[in-house]
């Protein structure tokens, strides 16, 4: 049963919606906001509080379309999404912010970013993860293409829970989300991204067909002089999962 993904998104400010806190400090030093990539939901940063410092308080973006969000509506582009979790940001800006985006989460993340340094509020580090900068990415269009096109590309970049697609109910539940937020990264072609404040660390796995190099490093160019620095982990466009002790102690010794 599909819902329709061109409507607009009404612009929603409770913090209940928007994030789900794996892990509640009482007094934080520091609030990290996670991304999910496409089609990925607040699960993909389930076991990060327990790798993480005690006084850093996690927060997972949920994505509307799925999950607890399934009836609502898909935004109708990128910018309308970030513009939407910068506003419902708005009960957590007592601490200073890191954001961490995988993949498309990148994407969501930078622009969030942007948002948040235009009013002063820069955060205190911008971590992007399997996506070569906004202005480097190349034009793809398999949010056009058929199902079975899609769900190959998603089990060709070994993405978690792709099983999923095996069964036709899960299937018929989850696939209109994947083919949303597709057409959210494919469409987002920003050709003069606005540098930030914020320092910038990018990670990606040494064998994802996704990351070249030279993309990569392309985010240097959207910090300021020194603010860049990069990390590739073994394997493809999900090192996350076999890296994640590895890749949460570099991300823990950054927010130090």
């Amino acid at each position: 049963m599909g819902h329709p993904d061109t409507r607009p998104s009404p612009v929603r400010s409770d913090p209940g919606v928007w994030f789900r806190v794996h892990r509640r400090a009482q007094r934080p030093r520091l609030r990290l906001v996670c991304f999910p990539h496409a089609g990925g939901t607040t699960h993909l940063f389930h076991g990060w509080p327990a790798l993480l410092p005690a006084d850093v308080e996690l927060l997972a973006v949920r994505y509307p379309g799925r999950q607890n969000r399934l009836l609502e509506p898909f935004a109708p582009d990128l910018p309308t999404l970030a513009e939407e979790i910068h506003t419902a940001l708005e009960a957590y800006l007592d601490r200073p912010l890191a954001l961490f985006g995988h993949s498309m989460g990148s994407a969501v993340a930078y622009e969030v970013a942007r948002r948040l340094d235009d009013r002063g509020l820069t955060p205190t580090r911008l971590l992007v993860s399997g996506r070569v900068a906004p202005h480097r990415a190349a034009a793809t269009e398999l949010h056009t293409r058929d199902d079975e096109a899609l769900i190959a590309n998603v089990r060709r970049l070994g993405g978690p829970g792709t099983e999923a697609y095996d069964d036709p109910d899960l299937r018929e539940l989850i696939l209109p989300a994947l083919r949303a937020d597709y057409r959210l990264i494919e469409t987002y072609r920003p050709r003069q991204p606005k540098p930030l404040r914020a320092p910038i660390t990018a990670y990606a796995g040494e064998s994802d067909p996704y990351c070249p190099p030279d993309g990569v490093r392309a985010w240097s160019e959207l910090t300021g002089p020194g603010g860049f620095e990069h990390r590739w982990f073994p394997g493809g466009h999900f090192y996350l999962d076999p890296s994640e002790a590895d890749l949460l102690a570099d991300i823990t010794a950054r927010l130090a």
